[in-house]
């Protein structure tokens, strides 16, 4: 087993372990913090697919929305 295939395992497991989290914890901030590991493992995935324009995207477009509160 090569090692592109247990890193895309891995990310895939977390991927998934964090999006249950983030619809089953009850604590909003645990989940929005779930939320951004699921950004990153995806963005990881991404990058393995080497598309590394989308897996920019997709991490700073999770930081704006997390971290910027909203203006009305």
């Amino acid at each position: 087993m090569g090692l592109e295939k247990i890193l895309f395992y891995l990310f895939s497991l977390v991927l998934i372990f964090s999006a249950t989290m983030v619809i089953t914890v009850r604590n909003s901030v645990r989940a929005i913090l779930f939320l951004v590991l699921a950004f990153f493992t995806s963005a990881g995935l991404w990058l393995m697919l080497e598309a590394e324009f989308l897996a920019i995207v997709l991490v700073l477009r999770s930081e704006e929305h997390t971290s910027a509160p909203a203006r009305w």
